[in-house]
C-alpha cells in the first residue's frame, strides 16, 4: 500500500476518533440496591463536557413521577477514557416519605462500540443526612438518544412569583382545561381562547419545586387539547406548547435556582 495513502487515511480518520470519544449526552442504566427507595432503580446521567471537566444532572428513578434529581461535576481523561463523577446537591425529588436520599460517586470507563456505546464501572454512595454508607456496586450505562424525562419540561428560574398564561394554540375550538399546581386544583372548567387564563405560583427557597399540570376536560372540535403557555418569571419569558387528552395530561416543572 502506498505510504502517502496510509498517512492520508489516518489523518482523515483521526477526527472520527475524537468525535467518538465525546461522552456528552444521555446515558441510562440500572442499579442493584437491595434497600433502595424503588423496586426498580433506574439511573440516567445527562452529561455535558468542557475540556476535561464534566457537569450535568443525574436522575435516580422508578418512573418520571417518582425520582430524585441531583447535579454532578467530574473529570474525563480522554487518553485512558476514565470518568469520575461526584453528585453534589439534590435539586428536586418526588419520593415516598420513607425513602433516604443518597449521594453517589461513579468511576466509569467509556467503551465505544460499532453499534452501541457504554459507560462501565462502579459506584459508591453516602446518606445526605449523616454521610453513612448506603451502598455500592457495579454499573453499566448505555448511550440513548433522548431523556426519559423529555415529555416533562423543566425550567430553572430565580424569581419569587411566576405568572402562567394559557392560550388556545391556533384555532379557538372550545377546548376546556383544568390546572393543578403540585396536585392542587387552582383552575377548573376554563375554556381556552385568545385571551389568557392566568395563574400565579410562588417559587423561592421555601418552595424550590413546583409542578404544573394541565388536564383536558374535553378535546374541543379539533383534538387533541393544545395550549400555548407563556411563563413570565421576572424579566424572563418562556413559551411552551402543551398537548393533553382525556387519557394523558401535560406537565411542566419549575426549579428554583438562585
Amino acid at each position: 500500500m502506498n505510504k502517502k495513502f496510509v498517512i492520508a487515511f489516518f489523518i482523515c480518520m483521526s477526527p472520527f476518533f475524537g468525535i467518538a470519544q465525546d461522552i456528552s449526552g444521555f446515558w441510562e442504566g440500572g442499579l442493584d440496591m437491595f434497600d433502595g427507595c424503588f423496586k426498580v432503580n433506574n439511573i440516567e446521567l445527562q452529561i455535558s463536557i468542557k475540556g476535561d471537566s464534566i457537569y450535568g444532572s443525574s436522575y435516580h428513578y422508578l418512573n418520571v413521577e417518582n425520582y430524585v434529581k441531583k447535579n454532578f461535576t467530574g473529570t474525563y481523561d480522554r487518553h485512558t477514557k476514565k470518568i469520575v463523577l461526584h453528585e453534589r446537591t439534590v435539586t428536586t425529588y418526588k419520593i415516598p416519605g420513607f425513602c433516604t436520599v443518597c449521594i453517589k460517586r461513579y468511576e466509569l470507563t467509556y467503551m465505544p462500540g460499532t453499534s452501541r456505546e457504554f459507560l462501565d464501572g462502579g459506584w459508591t454512595s453516602v446518606v445526605t443526612a449523616d454521610f453513612a454508607s448506603c451502598g455500592s456496586g457495579a454499573i453499566k450505562l448505555s448511550r440513548v438518544r433522548e431523556s426519559a424525562f423529555k415529555e416533562i419540561p423543566e425550567i430553572n428560574v430565580d424569581t419569587g412569583l411566576l405568572r402562567l398564561d394559557f392560550y388556545d394554540n391556533g384555532q379557538v375550538d372550545d377546548d376546556s382545561i383544568s390546572v393543578k399546581i403540585n396536585n392542587v386544583t387552582v383552575l377548573t372548567h376554563q375554556k381556552l381562547s385568545a385571551k389568557p387564563i392566568t395563574a400565579f405560583i410562588r417559587i423561592d427557597l421555601k418552595n424550590t419545586f413546583q409542578e404544573v399540570e394541565m388536564i383536558a376536560e374535553n378535546l374541543g372540535s379539533i383534538p387533541p387539547n393544545t395550549a400555548l403557555l407563556i411563563i413570565t418569571a421576572g424579566e424572563k419569558r418562556y413559551e411552551l406548547f402543551l398537548s393533553s387528552s382525556t387519557k394523558k395530561s401535560a406537565k411542566v416543572r419549575f426549579l428554583y435556582e438562585k
